[in-house]
Parts: C-alpha cells; structure tokens; sequence
C-alpha cells in the first residue's frame, strides 16, 4: 500500500510539472511600426501547449499591446506554415530540398541572365524585413545579381512622406520628434491618419496630450475612432488635402499669424509661395472640397496661434497620385509658423509596415544605397563599393520603382523575379495586371511564410521565418533602432531570410561577399556602409540597444545616445535651411474624378483586427473571426439612392476593374463617399480596382481616391445578397 501511494504521489508531482513547465520567447509584434515588445509564453499542459502573450517593458508604448499583438503567434504556429522548400512541378508544388532548390535557383539565374541580360532579374523586397535583411537584399541585387531592378512594398506605403520629408527638410526620419514630447505640445494635426485602428498602441500619447489641455484636429473623408477622439474633425473630399493645407496656410499668412524671425532665418522659399497663394481663392477650396472658409479659419489660427504643434500625416494623405505634394503642404504650414525644431513641435510620419522606417533607408530602394545614399551620387557608390570589396563601376545604376517592374515585365525586359516576403499581388494597384504579369515571367522565387497569393504563382518557394525566430534590428515609427531578440527554434527546414539571401549568393558563386554567420555580424556591415550617410547607423550596436532599448538615429559615434530631436540647430540641406514649395500649392497631377457613370468616391484603410494583405492575420482565428469578410460603409441615403440595403451584397466597380463586398450603413459618411478595407483578395481585393497612375515625385499609386459606381450584386435568389 505504501509502495502504491508513493507511485501515485511521484505521477501526480509529474503532472503537476508538467502542468507547471513553461518557455518564454522575447520578441517584438510583427505588424504596425509601433513595434511593441512582447513575450511569448508557452505552456505544456498534460499533453497540449498553450500560448499566450504579454506585453514587455519598453520606451515606446511600455508593455502595452493591441488585439493584433496579443494574438500574432497564432499565425507563427499556424499549421499551414511552409517548412520546407516546395517546387512546382506539373502545375503541382512538390517537397525538395535545399540543395535541390539552390541548384535549381542558380540553373535558372544563369540561363535569364545569360539569354536576356543581367537586368532581366528583379529583386521585390519588404518593409517587414529587419534592417539586416532589406540590407542584404539591396546588395544581393546589386552585387550577387548585378541588377538594377529592385524595390519594394513600401514605395506602397511611406514613399510620398518620405520624398516629401528629403525635399523639405534635407532628411527622413518618422518622426522629428521622440513620441513622449506629443502629451506636451498645444495643438495637433491628425491628417488622413486613424491610429485608433491603425496604430492603437499610440493612442495614450493623444490621449495624455489632450487631458494636459492640447486641441486636436482630424482631417479625414471618413468618420473614424480617431476622429471621434479628436476636438475637430475637417471631413473633406478624397483628393482635397493639397488644396485643404494650401488654403490653410493661406489664412496664416493673411492673419499675419506668420514667425517671421524662424522664416527669415531657416526657411527658403517663403516669399515665393506667400505670392502664389494670392492666386489661391478660397471660396473654390470649399466648394471642391465641402468645408468651410469658416472650418478651414479656425482650423488655421488655432494651431497657428499656440505656442507649440505638431502635424502627422499618414496613408490617407499620402496613398495619392499628388501624395507627395500633400505632405509637402503640410510641412509648409509647420515652416510658416516655426513649429519644427523645437521642444513639443513638430512633424511625424505615421509608418504603416513594421520596419517601414528601417526598410526605406538602406538600399531596398531603386534609386538607394546603405544609409539614405543615392546609387546615382559617385561619391556614395564610391564609399558603399568600398565596404562592400567591389568595384564602383560594377554597380549597376538605378532601377524602376515597384509597381513599374511589373510593366517590364510586360514589356519583355524582366523575365524573372525574386520575392521576399511580400503579396505584391494583392497589395498592388490594378491588381490583375500584376498577377498577369507574373505569370508572364520565366521564373518567380516567392520567400514566405505562407502559400499567399504570389507565392501560389511561384516557380520555387523558400520557407521564411517568423518574428519568433529571427532575430535583427527594426526601426519604428520614432526612429528608434530596437533589437528584435528571437530565439524559438526555427520549425522544419526553415530557414531566415538573410540565411536564404547567403546560401543563394554562395550556390551562384558569390559567397565571399555574403560570409555572414549571424544578424549581428550583418548589423555590424551596415553600420559601416551606412556611416557618414544621412541615416547614420555607425554609432549603434547590439549592445547599446540592450544598454538603452533602443537608439534614435542618427548616431554617428559610439560614445552618443542618439538623436531625440531633429533640425534644433538647423536642416539637413547644404545651407541648413528648410525648403518651402511653391509647385504644390496648384498642383495639377491628374486624378481619378468621379462622372456621370462613375460618380462616387471609393476610398481605402485598415481595420484594427486585419494587417495588409491578411495573409497572416487571417491565419489567426482569434482575429479573422472580427473581421471575417470585406465590407463597403456608405451613407444610407447614398445606399438607398442606388437601391441598395444594408448587408446586401454591392457590386463596385470602377474604370480598372470590379470587387463585390458587402455593405454596411454610416449614417457619418460623406454623401459622396465610400470605403472599403485592403485586407482581402480575390473579389473582394479593392487594389483591383485602382489605376496604374502614380504621383511623379515617388510613384506612389492613387489608392484613396477611386472613381466608382456601385449597384447591387443580384443572385438568382435574391435572399442571398443579404446576411443570414
């Protein structure tokens, strides 16, 4: 009996052991740029693992987390995860190996590059990448291929606040400020930015800032959670954020609400722009764009009157065909009024991808080296071949932006395309040209986590992973280098991206310029390449970003902790001023403007449970079940207008192509206006219906403003356009 119980006493201590074990993952969210840190804890209990997620400690958003963070590990343990490298063949994907899928990879290289050209190769990248891999892939194009055709998904996403920030102020960094000044300042601007669904882990910034007294003004078509948070809320028209900032600025120069002594002493291009806007009539302002003159003045001379102010722009302003020359109004109002430089004052990009910061500065880009250079600037070329043991002539000039390598597909002059981590297309505009254009290609390498859409389209695909497993560097929405610290045990034959980048590079016979053993090892590369550069990296290393949790770049030198605020003694142009512009204010960039047959504006954003293209957010049920289809929000009485009912299925169509969703009523819409979300695909992915246009400063497509007609999508029994 007692022999009896003591057996039963050990197996229930083993249970309760087993019950009690758990593992911990440090890592970051893998989604929005606030890229909140995180632990995943796994716990065995009897025969099954339970997970769960908290939030950790940091300078950012400290340990708190969004429905999307807390429920990221699910698509990271998702059993449709790809674990080992799949060939097509017969139409059907097969298993292989790695060293079968690198011959194949070096076999078919050699035979486009040798029968078509070494530019007859492309390389898409990623603004989810760490900023060890997009600086991997900038050099495996350039120094591996010798091609000139790379880009990646942000020239989707940042390109126009980017573009708009170097014209203006010299340098492109998110933010100018660090995120803990926004509870400080007096007024602040939110164009076409929704945080609340967006980036919901920023919201207590305003939050603080507007119980501390400051006033907040929306500008967006939609009615949002973020504007219901806001004080004011300007509800234009799609497309009328030039002439809006435009006729704002207008009112501070006519109020004489101007700061001279900042103008005169760091600003260039004032006087030119004060005399255009005498051509600027403000009464055509309200009428193309449905606010007032009375709105448009109290927006101006409340944030024009406030000793501090700052304006954030995000996707809404910047998704246009004259995105650019949006941001670009903008900046010229916190010129005009001094509010940029200062403590609580000024400007701040609202990335949309994790590392869409990150990703942007060091050489992902067409026309990009390491650290903000220019492959077209000799100098540069010089200094990045220099690090990188090649010849300056041997790197290949500048390429074509994303969306326009898949019109040279088109056209012949690329026959094959390497992929890494992203769902182009999905996430492009004129979304069936793009998935015609791949299937034209002699040969498509897709890098995923997933069988998306693209990488059903493959040739090979390549098992990339997760942000449990791979570690590296990011930079978020501030500018702040954080170190993501992954350690879960890679699954299967997975293998990470820059692991892939290097395997490829050695298999075709470039390994000594990719001898890498580990991230850190990389980080330390680009440190160097970027030195000197506008995104100065130099100064950073792994250990400083444990020792500080993260580092604000520039920071060019060991011994600094980085830079807090930019512009203090002056701008990043050659004479240190910032640049006002003048060609914005009467901008003529064409549109896509409603008409008799397409007379409504169909506008595009997110949803606070769903990520991009949905590949990965849809693989978690805890969020797929909030958001389980797309939706079209239009005003009822624009519903009823064009016999429509809510929850009935709509056809939309535009000049490009058709989608049918769903439509749900808002009684806060624009009469003129409808949105629909980009997270999904097939006929429900909105990018369908969008032009191939791009703004001419940075090629940004027009996602938010698309005309379209809307009717409703009868079916045989007609009870089926309705929910049950």
């Amino acid at each position: 009996m007692i022999y009896l119980t003591e057996l039963m006493l050990k197996y229930f201590q083993r249970k309760q052991q087993e019950v009690q074990s758990e593992k911990v993952y440090d890592s970051q969210c893998p989604f929005c740029s606030m890229q909140c840190k995180m632990q995943l804890i796994e716990q065995r209990v009897v025969s099954r693992k339970a997970y769960k997620t908290i939030g950790k400690d940091n300078p950012t958003t400290a340990g708190r987390l969004c429905i999307k963070g807390m429920n990221a590990h699910q698509h990271a343990l998702h059993n449709q995860r790809i674990k080992q490298p799949l060939l097509k063949i017969d139409g059907e994907f097969v298993p292989v190996s790695w060293n079968e899928a690198l011959q194949f990879i070096q076999k078919r290289f050699a035979e486009i590059q040798k029968t078509d050209g070494k530019d007859a190769l492309s390389v898409y990248g990623s603004a989810s990448l760490t900023n060890e891999e997009a600086y991997l892939l900038g050099k495996f194009a350039r120094v591996a291929l010798e091609t000139k055709h790379i880009d990646y998904n942000g020239r989707l996403c940042m390109a126009a606040a980017a573009t708009a920030a170097n014209q203006t102020f010299g340098i492109d960094r998110g933010f100018t400020n660090t995120i803990h000044e926004i509870p400080h300042t007096r007024c602040i601007i939110l164009a076409g930015t929704n945080i609340a669904e967006c980036q919901p882990t920023i919201m207590p910034y305003f939050e603080k800032a507007k119980k501390n007294g400051a006033y907040i003004i929306a500008i967006d078509p939609r009615p949002t959670d973020t504007t219901k948070m806001s004080d004011f809320h300007l509800q234009n028209k799609p497309g009328t954020d030039v002439a809006i900032a435009s006729a704002l600025l207008k009112i501070i120069i006519d109020e004489q609400l101007v700061d001279e002594s900042f103008v005169e002493s760091r600003v260039n291009g004032f006087e030119d722009v004060k005399n255009s806007l005498h051509r600027l009539d403000l009464k055509e302002v309200e009428a193309m764009s449905g606010v007032s003159i009375s709105d448009m003045r109290h927006v101006a001379t409340t944030f024009a009157q406030e000793e501090s102010g700052m304006i954030f722009t995000a996707r809404g302003v910047e998704q246009q065909t004259d995105g650019t020359a949006a941001v670009r109004s903008f900046l010229n109002i916190l010129l005009a009024t001094g509010k940029i430089g200062k403590v609580n004052s000024g400007y701040g990009a609202i990335t949309g991808q994790g590392n869409g910061q990150g990703a942007r500065e060091h050489g992902q880009k067409a026309d990009q080296l390491p650290g903000y250079r220019s492959i077209e600037n000799k100098q540069d070329r010089k200094y990045v071949a220099d690090v990188w043991g090649v010849k300056e002539k041997s790197l290949p000039g500048k390429g074509v932006p994303a969306y326009e390598m898949f019109e040279k597909v088109k056209q012949g002059e690329i026959t094959g395309m390497f992929i890494m981590c992203s769902n182009p297309v999905v996430s492009n505009p004129n979304a069936h040209f793009v998935g015609q254009a791949l299937k034209k290609l002699r040969l498509l390498v897709v890098v995923d986590m997933f069988l998306s859409e693209t990488a059903k389209l493959a040739d090979l695909v390549l098992p990339s992973s997760s942000y449990l497993e791979d570690q590296g560097t990011m930079t978020n929405i501030e500018g702040r280098v954080t170190l993501r610290e992954a350690c879960r045990p890679l699954p299967g034959e997975v293998k990470h991206d820059w692991q892939i980048i290097c395997e490829i590079a050695e298999q075709i016979g470039k390994g000594k310029y990719f001898p890498f053993k580990n991230s850190e090892e990389i980080f330390n590369e680009l440190r160097l390449s970027s030195r000197g550069g506008k995104a100065d990296y130099y100064g950073i290393t792994y250990d400083k970003i444990r020792r500080e949790s993260g580092v604000l770049w520039p920071s060019p030198e060991l011994n600094d902790k980085g830079t807090e605020r930019l512009f203090t003694d002056g701008f990043a142009h050659e004479d240190g001023k910032a640049k006002m512009s003048v060609e914005v204010i009467h901008s003529t960039v064409p549109k896509d403007e409603p008409c008799s047959d397409y007379p409504l504006i169909l506008t595009t954003g997110r949803v606070m449970s769903q990520y991009l293209t949905g590949e990965q957010t849809r693989k978690s049920p805890a969020l797929a079940a909030r958001d389980f289809e797309s939706f079209m929000e239009i005003h009822p009485e624009t519903g009823k207008e064009y016999s429509l009912d809510e929850g009935m299925l709509v056809n939309i169509e535009s000049r490009h192509g058709n989608i049918t969703v769903r439509t749900k009523w808002s009684k806060q819409m624009r009469k003129d206006t409808i949105f629909v979300p980009f997270h999904w695909t097939e006929s429900q992915n909105v990018n369908k219906l969008v032009s191939g246009k791009m703004d001419p400063d940075c090629s940004m497509p027009g996602f938010k403003v698309i005309a379209v007609r809307v009717s409703p999508a009868y079916t045989n029994d007609m009870s089926e356009n309705y929910v049950r």
